[in-house]
């Protein structure tokens, strides 16, 4: 007979709502039965409102029971959750019945995610017997070139806000003279409402280790740095950890897998600043020098870390990767819509019922993902207002929930996808006040290089208050817009440039938010 296997999410998610009190709880119930069980603990399928979610696998089949918290543990073991004839245990108040039949998940398209919540995150041999290394495999038959083509081919954007293609990226760097080159990861995932990049790192590490692999492999890098945020300790132990079972698994290091290619890979840690998630700055700090962002040109792809070829992407970016050399650029390019190709996670959080991670294909309208998915508000109440891309993305209205999640098609709205964040608020919420949020953000997490982005968010932020108060309330309207303007166009990087986004979003969507004795009677 078979032992159990029992699944709780090592994810900092699931532990910040007690998943370890819930693995040690389940390990010594069984101690207490005598029973014998195998404790994995897996990374989260992102489901978060049933964290800590606890799985069961019983004749290959996968059965979901959460929340699980200490004090339930002992009536799943009464029921027999561990064992196949617990019928009692699928009737239990926290049972979902088959993981992958929960709505939630049967719904998506996870190609990226396809691994998360289902292998053990520190087993090399797990990751290959679930399909991966399979894209690293193809990769060292290929030329350079044609790796490059695959990515390029297969219409893959960058992840991380900008969503420059990947492929473009990648021969540029491949074409620059030198003997040393970098392939750099922006894992300094800081905009609100967004944890892809944690769950990955934390979930299957080794998908995004092979991605950077490849790449190193397609640019003719041997290096590779994760350049990682301070606050994801528990990322950094998961990815520390599977670089040495790649490296002794001999999928990194000096001979990988036996063909004489060479591909080393650490992990440096940033000190907390937003603005190093921009990728000049961020190659100024893994320097060992201050987070500012540089002139361009020359690009990173030309002169980037230490003045060497380098090749920058995100972690979706390169974790999509695998898969792209494994099934073809055709495979990929089949999902999506337009110039926007493959699936993206998107990450629902704030004011919703079911916040979590949910990888489809570009094309889903922000409505579908907001009521299918989500649930709508947490509240109950209306869903007024949703901002997407991050800290400098738009305030979207309802009236723009129908726009499919399509990166032109944001733009065309005067908003961006990002990297898949979506904060949601319901009708109680202050948009004056949320305005001011985002440009006091860019004051406080400015650089500090160019004036505009210094100064005029602080002035900013001045500016705001005055509006809000009612003092000579359309020429501060007129002038919080001329400012606008002058950030968009004279930033040097992203932050001052977008900072606007939220600000007339808000501004423009939800006037009378502004209005001074709109907002007395509204608190009244």
């Amino acid at each position: 007979m078979s032992v159990p296997k029992i699944f709780v999410p090592l994810d900092a998610a699931a532990r910040s709502v007690g998943a370890d009190a819930t693995a040690r709880a389940i390990a010594e119930e069984a101690r207490r039965r005598s029973l014998d069980i195998e404790l994995v603990r897996n990374g989260s399928r992102g489901l978060l409102w049933l964290e800590p979610l606890v799985e069961v696998e019983l004749g290959g089949v996968r059965y979901a029971y959460g929340p699980v918290h200490p004090a339930s543990v002992a009536s799943l073991f009464d029921g027999g959750f561990h064992s196949a004839c617990g019928d009692a245990a699928k009737r239990h108040p926290l049972a979902h019945g088959p993981t992958e039949e929960i709505a939630y998940l049967k719904r998506q398209e996870r190609l990226t995610f396809a691994r998360v919540g289902i292998t053990d995150p520190r087993s090399v041999a797990d990751y290959v017997a679930h399909g991966g290394y399979r894209g690293l495999k193809a990769a060292l038959a290929m030329e350079p070139a044609g790796i490059v083509e695959s990515v390029t081919a297969s219409g893959l954007r960058g992840r991380g806000g900008a969503a420059f293609p990947a492929g473009i990226k990648w021969k540029t760097v491949l074409s620059a003279p030198g003997t040393q080159k970098y392939v750099v990861c922006n894992a300094d995932e800081g905009d609100s409402g967004t944890f892809s990049d944690r769950m990955i790192m934390e979930g299957d590490p080794f998908v995004l280790i092979e991605g950077m692999t490849i790449a190193g492999l397609a640019t003719g890098a041997d290096r590779g740095y994760i350049y990682l945020r301070w606050e994801y300790p528990d990322a950094k132990r998961a990815l520390e950890a599977a670089i040495r079972a790649a490296t002794d698994a001999h999928y990194l290091g000096g001979d990988i897998q036996g063909s004489g290619r060479r591909f080393e890979l650490e992990v440096r840690m940033g000190a907390g600043a937003y603005i190093c998630g921009e990728e000049t700055s961020l190659l100024e700090s893994l320097e060992g020098k201050r987070g500012q962002v540089r002139f361009k040109p020359p690009l990173p792809a030309i002169a980037g870390l230490f003045g060497k070829p380098t090749v920058i992407n995100n972690v979706i970016t390169f974790a999509s990767v695998p898969i792209i050399l494994d099934r073809g650029a055709d495979f990929y390019k089949d999902f999506g819509m337009g110039r926007s190709r493959g699936t993206l996670p998107m990450q629902l959080a704030g004011n919703i019922q079911h916040g979590g991670l949910v990888e489809v294909a570009f094309g889903m309208s922000l409505r579908a993902l907001l009521y299918e998915f989500g649930g709508g508000s947490l509240t109950g109440r209306p869903i007024r207002a949703v901002q997407v891309g991050g800290p400098l993305g738009a305030y979207l209205p309802e009236s723009q929930f129908d726009t499919p999640l399509d990166y032109e098609a944001f733009a065309d709205i005067k908003g961006m996808l990002g990297h898949g964040g979506v904060v949601v608020f319901d009708d109680t919420v202050d948009m004056a006040a949320q305005a001011r949020y985002a440009m006091e953000f860019c004051a406080i997490e400015s650089c500090g290089k160019c004036t505009p982005c210094r100064i005029g968010s602080t002035r900013g932020v001045e500016v705001i208050d005055r509006l809000i108060a009612g003092e000579n309330a359309v020429a501060q309207e007129v002038l919080l817009r001329d400012l606008c303007e002058t950030l968009t166009y004279g930033s040097l990087c992203a932050l001052g440039g977008l900072t606007p986004y939220p600000v007339l979003s808000a501004l423009n969507h939800f006037p009378d938010d502004f209005v001074r004795t709109k907002r007395s009677r509204a608190s009244a």
